[in-house]
């Protein structure tokens, strides 16, 4: 999975990084997550423990997108097989399948062939009849993936508000309650769309404690947000939005324009929504190969946020406290965490969170023996770069001047392809936020524990 894993290794604590970054991502890979919780058992398919009539429904229906489109869609087609009547998945790693169109979009900023894909998808849920059952694949990645500009707005102006969204270091959060005034999709678009078909969602969260609203902007899913929200956002980051979209937002503000469905609206009376992966996954798969390797595993939280080079220096507190004062656990240790930080952008340089994240912690553990860290996004793609973080250690950081003025001016990036540092896996087919693997290896001359 990691490519040129030779030049990233050479110690024991950056050999375990590696491997744990590899276990984690394997262990949310959507087609077995799909297959742990979906089955057909005679006429009935269960998932999660819920089962449907197969013979109740005059056809199935498979629709949605996200990182982890093409992977679901292939368990999807193992699972159910000729039960399948017609599908449209939309992501940016289409495979070839046999009963589901896996069509292509583009991410982190949405792109002409990903409207064109979202929108020939949307026909088939406007097609879809009362008796049908349509299962929605759900990844992170989604919003940007499916792009379906509501009346009156561009793809052009979709683009620029959502690359301002994604400098200004405002939350997913926020970015989808913008998105989700926007478009004919988001914010429970889908299910309106669908509807009165029986809808079940497949989803891969890649969103902080799984908001169901916000992951891919939530188009199963009621929406709590309104064009007042949406606007005040733009005013609390500074957002100059393009006139269309400022136009849009002023007349659903003043009730010209229908709100996004609320949790009230009928279009939610047939649905069901399942998480099959999240944040968690993957940690969970880190700390159960730090115990066989004879580490002592800590899962510190599957909910950081906030400024990216600020988390990292709290990772590195806990690093340098665990090797002063054997404090929360004791060397050899892993130490890992998930979430989704955030970039403010203050200068012009190339990178993305988890690089940033990765220079700031090797800023902070600079000369630390023993101790590597390791940062990705688990779709493989941080930022706007093609890699998907990177792994320091102690020794990574022999300039600090330099180092600090990459940080400034959001240049991580080239600084740490410098030395080799950067972990680079191409697309993983799962989106579940951040992982992050602090490896904090024995002392020689450990301090009395106190």
């Amino acid at each position: 999975m990691i490519h040129d894993r030779e030049a990233l290794g050479g110690t024991e604590a950056r050999e375990l990084a590696l491997d744990c970054v590899e276990a984690g991502i394997e262990a949310a890979d959507p087609e077995r997550a799909i297959e742990r919780v979906l089955s057909i058992e005679g006429d009935r398919l269960v998932v999660d423990g819920t089962s449907h009539g197969l013979a109740d429904y005059e056809e199935v229906i498979v629709l949605g997108g996200g990182n982890a489109g093409g992977p679901m869609a292939a368990a999807l087609e193992r699972v159910l097989g000729d039960r399948i009547d017609r599908g449209a998945i939309v992501t940016d790693a289409p495979r070839e399948t046999e009963r589901i169109d896996v069509l292509p979009g583009d991410h982190p900023v949405p792109s002409e062939r990903g409207v064109e894909s979202t929108r020939r998808m949307l026909e088939l849920a406007d097609d879809a009849a009362e008796n049908a059952l349509v299962l929605v694949a759900i990844s992170g990645g989604g919003s940007a993936l499916m792009p379906a500009p509501a009346e009156g707005v561009s793809l052009e102006a979709l683009q620029e508000i959502t690359e301002a969204l994604l400098a200004s270091g405002a939350t997913i959060d926020e970015i989808n309650a913008v998105r989700k005034h926007c478009s004919a999709l988001k914010g429970g678009g889908l299910a309106r769309r669908a509807a009165p078909a029986t809808v079940v969602s497949l989803i891969v969260s890649d969103v902080v404690g799984n908001d169901l609203s916000t992951i891919a902007s939530g188009p199963t899913v009621p929406d709590g947000t309104t064009f007042a929200d949406a606007r005040a956002v733009l005013s609390r980051y500074g957002i100059d939005p393009p006139a269309e979209i400022a136009r849009r937002l002023e007349r659903g503000d003043e009730g010209e324009v229908a709100e996004t469905p609320g949790p009230d609206d009928p279009a939610f009376d047939r649905i069901e929504n399942h998480v099959l992966a999240d944040g968690f996954t993957p940690l969970a798969a880190v700390r159960d190969l730090a115990r066989e390797r004879g580490y002592e595993p800590l899962i510190l939280t599957s909910r950081v946020r906030g400024e990216a080079r600020e988390a990292a220096k709290t990772h590195a507190a806990i690093a340098e406290e665990v090797r002063a004062s054997g404090n929360p656990i004791e060397a050899p240790a892993v130490i890992c965490s998930g979430g989704e930080t955030t970039v403010t952008l203050r200068g012009e340089g190339t990178g993305g969170p988890n690089q940033e994240f990765a220079l700031s912690a090797a800023f902070e553990l600079r000369g630390e023996e023993a101790v590597a860290l390791a940062s990705v996004d688990t779709d493989g793609i941080d930022g706007a770069t093609e890699v998907a973080g990177a792994l320091i250690d102690g020794e990574t950081v022999s300039d600090p001047e330099r180092a600090r003025d990459a940080l400034e001016d959001n240049d991580a990036n080239p600084y740490l392809d410098e030395r080799d540092a950067l972990i680079e896996t191409g697309s993983t087919g799962t989106n579940v936020n951040d992982l992050r693997v602090l490896v904090v290896g024995a002392t020689a001359s450990p301090e009395t524990s106190r």
